[in-house]
């Protein structure tokens, strides 16, 4: 193994285990204190649980990508990027703590995304030369906060989110080793941060991430995603996460039919639905093994775009339409 390697190695490890110490050490903490989540009929849990603990994580992942960043293992603006995310981190903690104005939260989301953009190349396009460069940059930012409010949105049950973000920092690397892309440091640290906090995540869940974790964390996997598509790769950014997308965006689009508040808490997503007997174990492995199916495709299409997408659309229509009959049979 050269220096380089072992460098990005030892990071990724302590990402990890930094990740895991600190989330045992943050429910310990939030529990003393009282900051706990409380079940309700919008909730799917039964028992009040320490929440909060995002914040440690993303001190996990921002301090692993500066240190990339230091040693050259990741692009300059990785330091920004981790920056941002550690302030929509703060900003998204107290919001756990008291219930900020949904404005406050999404001009948040604007400010970050809108200062990482600004340290795109002056010529990059994320939608491949589709729209003139002013309109790529607008459409980009509208896609990015939509993907960091998705992905608060469906943080509903116990491990979906670890999950979701080990899987999609497990795809950018495999996408970028195959297509000799840059990001594989920074998305296995992703990924090391997603499996040390999962640790405590998973079914039972002894500690949530709350908003000070699924917000930043949708970010800085948003900005992988599009850094992916920027430099080419737009089959795999689309394929990757697109059992989130196509969830939550059908969720939303249905409350929005019938005049709901699109921002209150609910239990209308489809993997919500699909819980039988309260097991989110059994959900999130569906999550995971559809993730898998899209993690080959988005290697498929490296060499058949097209086609990847389009299986790709149908296994993601398949998971709805299984959540959906899921929920339909109690």
């Amino acid at each position: 193994m050269d220096t380089d390697a072992a460098a990005a190695a030892a990071i990724v490890l302590a990402a990890g285990f930094g990740s895991a110490i600190l989330t045992a050490a943050a429910r310990r903490w939030l529990g003393r204190r009282a900051i706990l989540d409380q079940p309700g009929a919008r909730s799917s849990h039964v028992t009040p649980v320490p929440r909060g603990a995002g914040l440690p994580v993303i001190t996990a992942l921002a301090a692993a990508w500066i240190a990339l960043a230091a040693l050259g293992m990741a692009p300059p603006e990785t330091v920004v990027i981790a920056l941002a995310a550690f302030a929509l981190a703060l900003v998204s903690f107290v919001d756990d703590l008291r219930s900020l104005p949904a404005a406050v939260r999404l001009l948040a989301h604007v400010a970050a995304v809108i200062v990482a953009l600004g340290f795109f190349p002056a010529d990059a396009r994320v939608f491949q030369g589709l729209l003139p460069l002013p309109l790529d940059r607008v459409a980009a930012a509208l896609l990015w906060v939509w993907f960091v409010n998705l992905y608060n949105f469906m943080d509903g049950i116990d491990g979906i989110t670890g999950v979701e973000t080990a899987c999609l920092g497990f795809g950018i690397v495999a996408v970028s080793l195959f297509a000799g892309h840059g990001a594989a440091p920074a998305a296995l640290v992703a990924a090391a941060v997603a499996l040390g906090f999962l640790r405590f995540n998973w079914q039972p869940a002894t500690v949530f991430l709350g908003d000070s974790g699924s917000v930043p964390l949708g970010y800085a996997m948003g900005w992988l995603l599009l850094v992916l598509a920027r430099d080419g790769l737009w089959a795999p950014a689309l394929i990757l996460p697109l059992y989130y997308l196509a969830d939550a965006t059908v969720t939303l689009a249905r409350r929005a039919a019938r005049g709901e508040t699109l921002w209150r808490a609910h239990r209308d997503h489809f993997y919500q639905r699909a819980l039988r007997g309260n097991d989110h174990a059994a959900v999130v492995r569906l999550v995971l093994a559809a993730n898998v199916g899209l993690g080959a495709l988005a290697l498929l299409s490296l060499e058949w775009p097209l086609a990847a997408v389009g299986l790709a659309v149908l296994l993601g229509a398949a998971m709805l339409a299984v959540f959906a009959r899921r929920g339909a049979v109690r």
